[in-house]
């Protein structure tokens, strides 16, 4: 079930509501229940391991963060 962001264009809130149909038309506004509603655009972000987040070799295998990764290393 996606989580859509709405606009209140009778209160002026904006909202994040769970909407269990694709069909989101006629969905109350959680603050004033006015059904007049405007599906806003959502922005997402998404990360990425970085090199500095990347595993390191401890010189123990029991904590080699580089072991199993097929990457050469020496303990």
């Amino acid at each position: 079930m996606p989580i859509y962001e709405f606009h209140c264009d009778k209160c002026g809130v904006d909202s994040e509501i769970l909407v269990r149909s694709s069909k989101w038309e006629g969905t109350p506004c959680p603050k004033c229940g006015s059904k007049k509603l405007s599906k806003k655009l959502s922005v997402f972000t998404s990360s990425v391991a970085s090199e500095a987040a990347a595993p390191s070799c401890t010189g123990k295998p029991s904590s080699c963060g580089m072991c199993g990764t097929g990457k050469a290393h020496s303990h």
